[in-house]
């Protein structure tokens, strides 16, 4: 079918256009935490990330290495004597906003979790508010404040107690699988955006999907949480808070 030049070049200055707004609303709000990890650790022995990342390697460890800075990017991988999966924190408060990363997983087994917390809220377990992990065969979405890390469900489960059934009731449509292959041994751009009680989730630009749920309305997310329970690479990690 035959187009004429205006028409052509009217549709690439939509497409063009679009592609803006897409990115200037991605990229919206104020910069509030930036890391490149272009610097080098004074020693070997232990973790060391710096510029404000605290890792619980001491707690869950013993005190062994499970992050490392090299080649510009932070490698996190859990040690044999570890008792829960590496957690590597930075705090970030914001009530709206979005996190950018690049990250690498090594193996089929090795996913990435995005923990968002207020350790202030003492009505949940550890502040845990949601949760985005990322698969090599899919994306899980979660609410945690208003479903497994409630205080009352998860002590009941750690008491291996039957819940009741509003517990039972609070689990309902507290996550969300998203069918979506993530290449090993490769870079990939991950994009989460939180507005609401909305979650959304791009990687390498394409949508994978949206989640909303009350816990993710939480009015201050204070700190957030990159859980690894194997390994994972992150680097050119960015967090904004929505104007």
């Amino acid at each position: 079918m035959y187009h004429s030049f205006p028409a052509v070049l009217g549709a690439l200055v939509a497409v063009s256009v679009s592609s803006s707004v897409h990115l200037a609303a991605a990229d919206r709000g104020e910069l509030i935490f930036a890391d490149h990890f272009d610097r080098s650790e004074s020693q070997e022995l232990r973790d060391e990330p710096g510029k404000g990342w605290g890792t619980n390697s001491r707690s869950r460890a013993k005190g062994n290495k499970q992050v490392d800075l090299r080649d510009g990017a932070m490698h996190i991988f859990i040690h044999a004597e570890a008792d829960h999966a590496v957690s590597v924190t930075q705090p970030a408060v914001f009530t709206d906003g979005s996190v950018r990363l690049r990250f690498k997983l090594e193996d089929a087994r090795d996913q990435l979790g995005l923990n968002f917390a207020d350790l202030d809220f003492k009505e949940v377990h550890a502040g845990h508010l949601f949760a985005v992990r990322v698969e090599t065969k899919r994306v899980v979405c979660q609410d945690l404040k208003t479903g497994n890390m409630r205080l009352d469900i998860r002590e009941a489960r750690q008491a291996k107690k039957d819940l009741n059934e509003e517990q039972k009731a609070a689990l309902v449509g507290k996550e969300k699988m998203f069918a979506r292959a993530t290449a090993t041994d490769e870079w990939h751009a991950l994009f989460v955006s939180i507005e609401g009680d909305e979650i959304q989730v791009s990687i390498d630009g394409v949508t994978v999907g949206s989640y909303s749920s009350p816990g993710i309305a939480h009015p201050t997310k204070r700190l957030l949480r990159l859980s690894v329970p194997r390994n994972a690479i992150v680097d050119d990690v960015e967090i904004r808070r929505n104007l």
